[in-house]
């Protein structure tokens, strides 16, 4: 099995860098991969079903799947917070289940996988920075499991991911910042306007008039953006504030 890893790295190494740029979202990316992966372990009298989850802090989990049953077999472990891809990206070691209907560690997910039709799983993890953690699951149906040689393939594949996979994470989170940026712009603009409104309504200098917004928001319980855009729309018309920063 090392030629089908082999193989792997030939035929999709651009593809994987072009998948960054051209998926519209982790999750998309994350299935991508999945399938990618499990290329290298599959042959005509097996079929083998990867998947690829991202423990990220203060985040859900993102989950990308060859299948569906796959996926929700990796959202289990992820609620549960116990499976061999929890161990696996916890323990950064790989983690194999030869036959789930004789795993005791995991009885709840051994049940799912065997009502789902997979065998044998294969966990690696794979080698990401900061505080994220991650790991490569393949599935099989068939009870012959994975051969040492397709564990080294399986690791390897994992090794090949790990660049990719920390440029999309990085990439996402540019982004997440650029929103929030945007957003807070957002809100600082419907706020300076709705200050001008009280200051021409009351007469009054823009800190009694910020003073004014502050009270009105914590009698209605209501956030003091949502507060400005309703004094906003009333003059304006519309709640649509765009900042002076929008591109």
């Amino acid at each position: 099995m090392e030629l089908a890893g082999q193989r792997f790295v030939g035929r999709t190494a651009e593809q994987l860098q072009d998948l960054v740029l051209s998926s519209e979202d982790l999750e998309e990316f994350l299935g991508e991969l999945a399938q990618h992966a499990a290329i290298g372990l599959s042959h005509a009298e097996r079929e083998v079903i990867g998947a690829v989850t991202v423990a990220r802090p203060k985040k859900p989990a993102a989950t990308g799947a060859g299948s569906q049953r796959a996926f929700e077999l990796e959202e289990l472990q992820a609620t549960a917070g116990e499976g061999p891809c929890i161990s696996a990206m916890s323990g950064a070691h790989t983690v194999y289940v030869r036959d789930v209907t004789r795993e005791g560690r995991w009885p709840e997910f051994g049940q799912a996988a065997a009502e789902r039709g997979y065998v044998a799983v294969l966990a690696v993890p794979i080698d990401l920075d900061g505080e994220c953690r991650a790991a490569l699951s393949f599935y099989a149906t068939h009870r012959s499991g994975f051969t040492d040689g397709e564990i080294l393939t399986a690791e390897n594949v994992a090794r090949q991911l790990c660049l990719p996979l920390r440029l999309s994470l990085r990439i996402g989170r540019l982004q997440e910042a650029r929103d929030d940026l945007a957003s807070a712009m957002k809100s600082r603009t419907v706020i300076d306007m709705a200050i001008g409104v009280v200051m021409a309504q009351n007469r009054c200098p823009p800190d009694e008039a910020f003073t004014l917004l502050r009270k009105a928001s914590n009698a209605r319980n209501t956030k003091l953006r949502d507060v400005a855009a309703s004094i906003v729309a009333a003059i304006a018309g519309t709640t649509d504030i765009r900042s002076r920063f929008d591109l």
